[in-house]
């Protein structure tokens, strides 16, 4: 393949994958290979994803340039009448926003395309792809990599200028099925501590990955063991990375013995998060190697560090908590109807995140069905209360003050309707008044 790899490669196959078109044909950006700048080639992910095969529906194009970057991509947005926003002005990085596709465009870093490239973290990315002539500038032989299916970084020092490529590598390794070569996983330990220097979203961004596929679980693992995470999680020690490989099981297991439970488990917290159940437990073993030893203020300062959203914190705190008050199975049998109250409100929609973490930990599902059932009970009266009496009836009708009191009335009344002492309003307002003297 000569210094630069593929360079006279013939693209006919790569253009058309399977008759249709692939990254490297303009008929898939949406827009004419007119307008893009002359030396204009495409890089990065695109370039790497396109020889393995793997396409997606939306579309994500890195062009680098000589010069004129932010210039290009304000002509192809304006043309296009697509989303336009400057990235880095200092480094002259440029976004272009169609409806299923971004497209950036960046000034090449040093004074050619193969200096940029060889600034890059490793070969299967730093590979161009000319599309006027249509050829694979490759000259760290990136795609020999890519056969291998390894990642190769093209030097160490790049992985020290952004030390967060050292994460990236696992990240990218779960999401390709590739592995890590040995003197470049050799060199990760070697830096391993420098990730405490990255920006904490940066890290969060990474992780996400991990947690959130069955296939970043031995990557997370793996990323421990050579010492990348000591620093963001020091609760964790390895039985909380090993619990981490059963939990995508326990999560499967559930499903298959309740498949009505499935939507909760895969329902993200927030519409604006993408954090699952699954992922809240995971996240929770990462807490302590014994849940019951975990000190709440502490996993706490862990997750806020790593610029954990509050729906977040707030999710992994709930399943530590009602792991502490009903440690296991043994604690689960013991809990009576008040206990179980209080237990099933303090989770509230973190049910399925806690009841996949115990499947986990050990707990058997025998133990975990009752709770399960409830949950999955719309109107049930411990897992899903609804009010007999509102706090305005209580003040009307009985005189009672405004205050806390009327919440401490609400709460009996609710766990009196759990219970089976009362059933209709009558009977939680006659309930009270039996034990409101005053009333």
């Amino acid at each position: 393949m000569g210094d630069w790899g593929v360079e006279n490669l013939m693209m006919s196959n790569l253009l058309m994958g399977d008759g249709k078109p692939t990254v490297f044909s303009p008929q898939s950006w949406g827009f004419s290979l007119a307008d893009l700048p002359p030396d204009a080639c495409l890089v990065g992910g695109a370039v790497r994803d396109g020889l393995l095969g793997r396409q997606s529906d939306y579309l994500d194009l890195d062009f680098v340039v000589p010069e004129g970057a932010i210039e290009a991509a304000r002509r192809l947005s304006q043309k296009y009448e697509a989303g336009f926003v400057v990235l880095d002005a200092t480094r002259q990085i440029a976004r272009v926003v169609f409806p299923e596709m971004t497209v950036d465009f960046a000034v090449q870093e040093g004074d050619s395309l193969e200096a940029d490239l060889r600034r890059r973290d490793f070969t299967v990315n730093a590979i161009a792809y000319n599309p006027r002539s249509q050829t694979l500038i490759d000259p760290l032989h990136g795609y020999e990599d890519l056969q291998q299916r390894q990642l190769r970084t093209i030097a160490l020092q790049n992985l020290k200028d952004d030390p967060l490529r050292l994460l990236r590598g696992y990240r990218q390794a779960a999401q390709l099925g590739f592995h890590l070569q040995a003197e470049t996983r050799q060199g990760i330990r070697q830096l391993a501590n420098q990730l405490n220097q990255v920006a904490a979203e940066r890290v969060n961004s990474e992780l996400s990955y991990l947690l959130g596929n069955a296939a970043g679980t031995p990557w997370l693992q793996e990323a421990w063991r050579d010492g990348l995470l000591s620093g963001w999680f020091r609760q964790a020690q390895a039985k909380s990375l090993e619990r981490l490989s059963f939990i995508d099981g326990a999560a499967e297991q559930l499903m298959a013995h309740w498949p009505e439970i499935r939507p909760s488990l895969r329902q993200s917290l927030r519409p604006t998060l993408k954090t699952t159940p699954v992922m809240v437990a995971k996240l929770t073993s990462l807490m302590s190697e014994e849940l019951v030893n975990t000190d709440i203020a502490d996993a706490e300062t862990t997750l806020a560090r790593l610029k954990y959203a509050r729906a977040e914190v707030r999710a992994v705190l709930a399943v530590v908590e009602a792991w502490q008050t009903a440690t296991g199975a043994a604690g689960l049998r013991g809990l009576s109807v008040r206990s179980q109250y209080f237990w099933f409100k303090r989770l509230d929609r973190n049910f399925p995140a806690y009841v996949v973490y115990a499947l986990a930990a050990g707990v058997d599902l025998e133990t975990l069905a009752p709770y399960v059932q409830r949950y999955l009970t719309a109107n049930d009266a411990i897992a899903h209360p609804q009010p007999l009496l509102s706090g305005q009836d209580l003040i009307e009708t009985l005189g009672l003050p405004r205050g806390p009191e009327i919440g401490h009335w609400l709460t009996e009344i609710a766990i009196a309707h759990a219970e089976g002492k009362i059933q209709t309003p009558a009977e939680a307002m006659a309930w009270v008044k039996q034990r409101y003297p005053t009333a």
